[in-house]
């Protein structure tokens, strides 16, 4: 018995990678530069992973990010697309906003407040697309694992 190959849907792929490819870009905006400033080296807690590891954990969270958001969405009915487009919508806008709040105004609590609100869409985004593609929401555990990590992390800067 022969295995149906499912067609790639190229255009839903190709979209949900460049908006997190954008997103990144306007992250890193806010990020270069501010990682080696006095501010951010004498307030950062001893366990902050070395400057290195932050792009390239970023880059393999928003692919699975990305994929999460093409499999989920190719296998959604119309309703249910409009919930993924807004839950992930206030994802990226808050992750933005972390790296603005945190690198560019330097304001350790804003960002603590907003990467609650990150945490908390993680959860709603796995539970969405979970219930539409397993490997879905699997695939953003990682990204909450992480993100719980920096929130340990921001909470540092507050103490």
């Amino acid at each position: 018995m022969r295995k149906k190959i499912k067609k790639i849907n190229w255009k839903v792929l190709l979209v949900s990678a460049l908006i997190f490819f954008a997103i990144s870009i306007i992250g890193s905006l806010f990020t270069s530069g501010n990682t080696n400033s006095s501010w951010y080296l004498e307030n950062k807690p001893s366990f902050t992973p070395p400057n290195l590891v932050f792009p390239i954990v970023w880059s393999i969270l928003y692919f699975l990010i990305a994929l999460s958001l093409y499999f989920s969405w190719i296998k959604a009915k119309k309703y249910e697309k409009k919930k993924i487009a807004i839950m992930f919508g206030i994802n990226l806008v808050a992750n933005v906003l972390w790296s603005y709040l945190f690198f560019g105004i330097q304001n350790p609590l804003f960002s603590f407040i907003d990467i609650i609100i990150i945490l908390g869409t993680i959860i709603g985004m796995i539970l969405l697309v979970g219930k539409i593609n397993r490997r879905a929401g699997w695939m953003l555990v990682p990204y909450l694992l992480w993100v719980s990590f920096a929130t340990i992390l921001n909470l540092a800067f507050l103490t």
